[in-house]
């Protein structure tokens, strides 16, 4: 019994591979983008590398583990606690306080979350791998969002006229909104609070937008 016990806490491969994969979206980044800010070659983590060409599972060196860690700013006991995350009937994304969503060097140019300040939760599987979290903070968002509410944004999910979006600007600002209309010239919206007007802007006035796909109230 107690060998048997010990042979089910093995680790394996696909949750060593699975929790660096995490480690990267804890991060911002995809594996390649982790694996180059460690200073590694960028395919070192590509799910091409996890496999030999005999069909042979290829393990990530502790020295590799080691350094991915420091380029994300996180420690082993975290590393430990998003292996044991694969358990989980769901995903972990970035979450970052939508105060602080307007900050500098909170997204890269591409709107994939990048820099510090960025926590994580638990969220619903889903197929973006880019996708990440905003806390509302304070009530000016009502009836739509509350204080405390959290919302998954997914930068790779189509949007469409009617979806609700987080728009950033090229100036830094960032708003919440549902989309009336998008043209190849300029954006309609509708802001979340109903007391404020309807907003056009240009198009060349957008760095990005990105669909809202769930919201935790």
């Amino acid at each position: 019994m107690v060998r048997q016990a010990k042979a089910q806490r093995m680790l394996t491969h696909d949750q060593i591979w699975g929790a660096l994969d995490r480690l990267a979206a804890r991060a911002g980044l995809s594996p390649s983008g982790l694996a180059k800010r460690a200073g590694l070659d960028p395919t070192t983590f590509n799910k091409s590398k996890r496999v030999t060409s005999d069909g042979r599972e290829r393990w990530p060196s502790t020295e590799s583990i080691a350094k991915a860690l420091a380029a994300a700013e996180s420690s082993i006991k975290i590393f430990a606690r998003l292996i044991d995350d694969d358990a989980g009937d769901g995903r972990t994304v970035p979450l970052l306080a939508l105060a602080l969503a307007s900050t500098s060097g909170a997204f890269d140019e591409l709107g994939f979350p990048s820099g510090k300040g960025w926590g994580e939760i638990a969220l619903p599987s889903g197929e973006d791998n880019h996708a990440f979290a905003l806390e509302i903070s304070g009530d000016a968002l009502m009836p739509a969002y509350r204080n405390g509410d959290v919302i998954l944004v997914s930068p790779g999910t189509p949007v469409r006229n009617g979806d609700r979006v987080v728009v950033k600007t090229k100036a830094g600002d960032v708003m919440l909104a549902t989309l009336k209309r998008r043209t190849a010239k300029a954006l309609e919206l509708l802001p979340l609070d109903a007391a404020q007007p309807r907003r056009t802007m240009a198009a060349s006035e957008v760095a990005w937008l990105a669909r809202i796909v769930w919201a935790r109230q």
